[in-house]
């Protein structure tokens, strides 16, 4: 039921042929491509409203409404309200600003964060460096090395009292593995400390619902879920309210607008809505899904629907790449592997193969139009950890909804073309 082929038409870069050949993008986790309404977005931004913010001029007022449209986008898309949306330049750069806010209400000496071994350093970095600056102590979360997922007790032993801040993935965007964010959440509130969820890599793979999930604070980006380089922060209305922003003194003192430093990048936050609008049409191809959703309707129910009807068509996907792979025991893979288990996993699968460095395998596709990506991908703990950080890291082949059975099938072909 699933229609791949008709979204991928919608896709300018699965169209293109390079050296005779259509590539395979399995490149999703570090950027996806755009379907075409994105790129439209933009132009028709540039072309016809491109103004700054609060004139009383009609190309302003135009470009106003446009953002009052991307935030109610985005609150769709993670179940949320509209002034509790962000924009900013990348989820790194917002959470290191948001991290100085939220260290300066909750961290003193003697207090704690807990961030984990598990997730890309964008959400291990700025709550460890806000901890040293205000003389607060970290602890790090371990892992359980055989399938790469988040050791839970180890996280109830470091809970305690003294923990303000818990920083932790939704999805590991080097192995794949989805964390349980709401028992976090709930662990971490009954000691009354508030949680960050880095959603960057499972934005682009299933539906989001802040309120569900149980946390304070959400981040993810929109170019890993098919549309341009703009950073997304959600909070709280009441922490949002409560927080000191790091501002210019003219700037509205209301969210969201006291959390978006200078002029945004308006054009990009027009695709984002588009992007948005793409997704809420998967999901009107899908009513199958609507009744997961109760209580939600217009966009917002065609968006989570959409969200499910790609979660459930990407399990399949995955289950036959995991198949492959049992096929040739030569390369290792990491992670949750049981097909019992997809769910506890994203499609995003990372491999090693003993004598071949993972940049050797990634340049192997590569000259085949295969792309992947090599390395860490700064999950610098979780590789650091499995003890190949010195070997080179990890070979990512990362599945997204325009991926095809046809595409693994070559990727396979090219695999066990490797000596």
């Amino acid at each position: 039921m699933f229609d791949v082929q008709s979204l991928r038409r919608q896709f300018p870069a699965l169209q293109q042929s390079r050296g005779g050949l259509v590539p395979v993008f399995l490149d999703g986790p570090g950027g996806t491509q755009v379907p075409q309404r994105v790129i439209d977005a933009m132009v028709r931004y540039l072309t016809t409203c491109n103004a700054n913010h609060g004139g009383a001029f009609a190309t302003s007022a135009e470009s106003d409404a446009v953002l009052r449209g991307a935030h109610e986008a985005v609150a769709d898309l993670l179940n949320a309200d509209a002034d509790e949306i962000i924009f900013g330049q990348n989820m790194t750069s917002l959470t290191f600003h948001f991290s100085r806010a939220l260290a300066a209400a909750v961290l003193r000496p003697g207090t704690e964060v807990l961030v984990t071994r598990l997730d890309h350093d964008a959400n291990v970095s700025p709550w460890t460096l806000a901890a040293r600056d205000a003389g607060a102590s970290v602890q790090f979360v371990d892992i359980h090395p055989a399938d790469c997922t988040l050791d839970l007790d180890d996280f109830r032993r470091k809970l305690n009292k003294n923990t303000r801040i818990v920083a932790v993935g939704a999805a590991s965007n080097a192995v794949g593995t989805i964390n349980e964010v709401r028992t976090v959440a709930e662990l971490a509130h009954a000691a009354n400390a508030c949680v960050f969820v880095d959603a960057v890599h499972y934005a682009p793979h299933g539906p989001i619902e802040v309120a569900a999930w149980g946390c304070d604070f959400l981040a993810c980006s929109a170019y890993k879920f098919f549309g341009p380089h703009v950073g997304i922060l959600w909070g709280t209305r009441s922490l949002l309210d409560s927080l000191p922003a790091y501002k210019v003194r003219p700037a509205p003192d209301r969210p969201p607008d006291r959390w978006m430093t200078g002029t945004q990048n308006h054009e990009g936050i027009a695709g984002v809505t588009a992007a948005v609008e793409y997704l809420a049409e998967i999901g009107e191809r899908h009513p199958e899904h609507h009744d997961r959703f109760p209580g939600m309707r217009d966009r917002r129910l065609h968006v989570h629907a959409g969200m499910a009807a790609i979660q459930e068509y990407e399990a399949g996907l995955t289950r036959k790449l995991l198949a492959g792979f049992a096929e040739r025991p030569r390369f290792k893979v990491w992670g949750i592997t049981e097909p019992a288990r997809l769910p506890q996993r994203a499609p995003t699968v990372s491999i090693t193969l003993p004598g071949r460095s993972s940049e050797d395998l990634a340049k192997h596709l590569a000259d085949r139009q295969i792309y992947s990506w090599s390395g860490n991908f700064y999950a610098l703990e979780l590789t650091e950890c499995l003890g190949l950080e010195d070997e080179g890291g990890l070979l990512r082949l990362g599945l997204v909804h325009y991926n095809t059975a046809e595409e693994i099938d070559r990727l396979m072909q090219a695999l066990d073309e490797i000596p």
